[in-house]
Order: C-alpha cells, then structure tokens, then sequence
C-alpha cells in the first residue's frame, strides 16, 4: 500500500507542469522595461506592455507574446524558438541573431525590423509584414512564408525556406 501512494506521488510530481521562468525575472521586466539575460521561458506575457523593452539575450522560449507590442524592442540575441508571437507588433525591433526556431509570427508586423543573423527555421511567418526588414545573413530554412509582405526588404546572405540563399540589396 505504501509503495502505491509513493508511486503515485512520484507519478504526479513527475506529470506536473513546471513554471519555466522565473517569477523574479517576470516582475523585474513588468516594473523595469529591462530585463537582460533573463529566464522567461514559457511565460505569459499578454497584455504586458513592452515597447522599447530591452530583453538582450533573454530566453523566451515557448513564451506567449500574442498581440503583444514590442515596437523599437531590442531582442538582440534573445531565444524566442517555439514561441507564440502571433499578429505581435515588432516594428523597427532589434532582433539581431535572434532565434526564432519553429515560432509562430502569423501575421505579425516586423515592418523595419533588424532581423540580421536571425535563425527562423520551421518558422511560421505567413501572413507577416516584413517591409522594409533587414534579413542579411538571416536563415529562414522551412520556414512557412505563404502572403507575407519582403517588399524593400533586404536579402543580403539570406537562406531561403527552399534552402536557396539570396543576394538581394548587398
């Protein structure tokens, strides 16, 4: 009986989720604007007001960021794979080496936005603005890319989702 309720127990602790961010981390960005190197991973971050928000070298994998409005947010080098950053407002956001692996930017505004050595493998992009980005040296390997906007955009070193990489406005 009692290596039932140990199993059991073991068993649910096993099964339950785990908060990956660090609440710390959560409560500085919300009262800073700023929160460098910091873990918030999985974080719900709706409604979160984060324009010019500095998350340099944040992880925000699997992050919910729907809707959210990151305009002239620096990203440089943050770790966004995975996450939800549906119809997210990035306008003229520093996204410089980010990483965008397998996320979901369905209808986002990345109009101006500085994408250079991006990773946005697997990424779903359809429907996004992408006017005016800068996407030199970015790898957009598999990426879904169906109706959304490259006009002006520059394609300098940029590996497409075919895998074929473009010299556009070097």
């Amino acid at each position: 009986m009692m290596n039932s309720i140990i199993l059991v127990l073991a068993m649910t602790l096993i099964a339950a989720p785990v908060l990956g961010y660090k609440q710390e981390d959560l409560e500085k960005l919300k009262a800073t604007n700023s929160c460098e190197s910091c873990d918030l991973t999985g974080a719900d971050l709706v409604g979160v007001k984060l324009r010019d928000a500095n998350l340099t070298g944040a992880d925000l994998s699997g992050a919910k960021l729907p809707k959210v409005k990151l305009r002239d947010a620096n990203l440089t080098e943050a770790n966004l794979t995975g996450a939800n950053l549906v119809g997210v407002k990035l306008r003229d956001a520093n996204l410089i080496k980010v990483d965008l692996s397998g996320a979901n930017l369905r209808g986002a505004n990345l109009t101006g936005a500085d994408l250079s050595g991006a990773k946005l493998p697997k990424a779903k992009l359809r429907d996004s603005n992408l006017t005016g980005a800068n996407l030199t040296g970015a790898v957009l390997l598999n990426a879904k890319i169906d109706f959304a906007d490259f006009s002006n955009a520059k394609l300098c070193n940029t590996v497409m989702p075919d895998g074929q990489r473009i010299f556009k406005d070097c």
